[in-house]
């Protein structure tokens, strides 16, 4: 199948889409790509951008897209969890290792929450330690910490 990537800019810095098949496969930072030249084609990664743009301006709190992320049986379990926290809340490992019915699991939780291939639309930025700290964000905790003070900011 054929994939489309499409570089922009958001508050938090360059972010690459990837698109396949009418679904997002992937949104992750992209630390050296230069922006894209021409606007995206697909009516998919206009209205993708266009909902990241109404999430960090405070106009949306739940994003409306297919989402296709690739992984484990286990991972997308865990992914699917992720999208189920309410916009400006939390749940720690523990949390999404219970609700995905394997309590057991939260190191392998914290792994896929690691690999998580589509940032920000899945809110892996949601999940925190048992203790109420933030760990574990692979964009970096001050973009962790970014996220949740935005959307406690705006979570009305």
């Amino acid at each position: 199948m054929i994939e489309s990537s499409y570089v922009f800019p958001t508050p938090l810095g360059n972010y690459r889409l990837t698109i396949c098949a009418n679904a997002v496969v992937r949104l992750d930072r992209a630390f050296e790509a230069q922006l894209s030249a021409d606007p995206p084609k697909e009516d998919l990664a206009r209205s993708t951008i266009k909902q990241l743009h109404e999430y960090f301006d405070g106009s949306r709190k739940v994003f409306e897209l297919p989402l296709e992320p690739r992984g484990s049986d286990f991972q997308r379990r865990v992914w699917q969890a992720l999208t189920e926290i309410p916009y400006g809340e939390t749940r720690s490992y523990k949390d999404i290792a219970l609700r995905i019915g394997n309590a057991a699991a939260v190191r392998a939780v914290g792994g896929a929450n690691h690999r998580n291939p589509i940032g920000i639309i899945i809110p892996c930025h949601r999940v925190i330690g048992s203790d109420g700290n933030l760990v574990g964000y692979a964009g970096g905790l001050e973009i962790k910490r970014y996220l949740l003070d935005l959307e406690r900011r705006y979570r009305g």
